[in-house]
């Protein structure tokens, strides 16, 4: 990859309403990756989102025809050929959503090996938040993706919450995450080879990626 070649970052939030909190998720996930991304290098990062709410007539008719439609392929193509991806779904049934599930059913499960990934999920309750572990992880670990150590769930009292002594709030694992993924996204793509750790690593809380992978346990 060209070191003048813009870092791409694909958001794909599953949310179905309009305002959207699994798309507010997403967008602040994207800009903590991006912020970390400009402050750590000197490429241009875009940052692109699939939105599936748009896509949902075209996925189901893709799922019994066969045959995307080119909004469809493009969006699939986004997801394949990005740096670095952040997949949100809303919680439905103690489990992803149907229409999350589908698109990504329409993903070769060799198109993600080793992408960088960062998993969210939003719920009208804390009691939801194992369905990072229990059904998004696996889903990618099948597909062959690097999910990051931290995975973020959104509950309706997360939003404006800053957390207490105990827990973190949530734009700290909102920042937390994405310098993950900023941190794996360079670890693929600077020259080529693996990142060497500097001083700076581990500023603002951000444990470097490697490491995470190796104490890698669930959130």
């Amino acid at each position: 990859m060209s070191a003048t070649t813009p870092l791409r970052i694909v958001a794909v939030p599953a949310g179905l309403s309009q305002p959207s909190s699994t798309r507010l998720l997403a967008d602040r996930l994207a800009a903590a990756t991006r912020e970390r991304l400009t402050a750590e290098q000197d490429r241009d990062v875009e940052i692109q989102v699939v939105e599936l709410r748009d896509l949902a007539v075209d996925i189901a008719n893709h799922l019994v025809s066969g045959f995307p439609s080119a909004g469809l392929r493009e969006a699939i193509d986004a997801v394949t050929e990005a740096d670095g991806l952040i997949a949100v779904t809303p919680v439905f049934t103690a489990s992803y959503s149907g229409l999350f599930k589908s698109f990504f059913d329409l993903v070769d499960h060799t198109a993600l090996t080793g992408k960088p990934v960062v998993i969210a999920a939003t719920g009208g309750t804390a009691r939801h938040s194992l369905v990072l572990e229990h059904a998004l992880r696996p889903l990618f670990a099948y597909l062959r993706a690097v999910t990051v150590p931290t995975s973020v769930y959104a509950a309706s009292e997360d939003w404006g919450s800053s957390g207490d002594e105990y827990t973190e709030g949530l734009p700290s694992r909102i920042r937390r995450a994405g310098g993950e993924l900023a941190s794996a996204v360079l670890g693929r793509t600077v020259s080529g080879a693996s990142r060497t750790l500097g001083l700076d690593d581990g500023e603002d809380g951000v444990v470097p990626f490697e490491q995470q992978l190796a104490d890698l346990r669930p959130d």
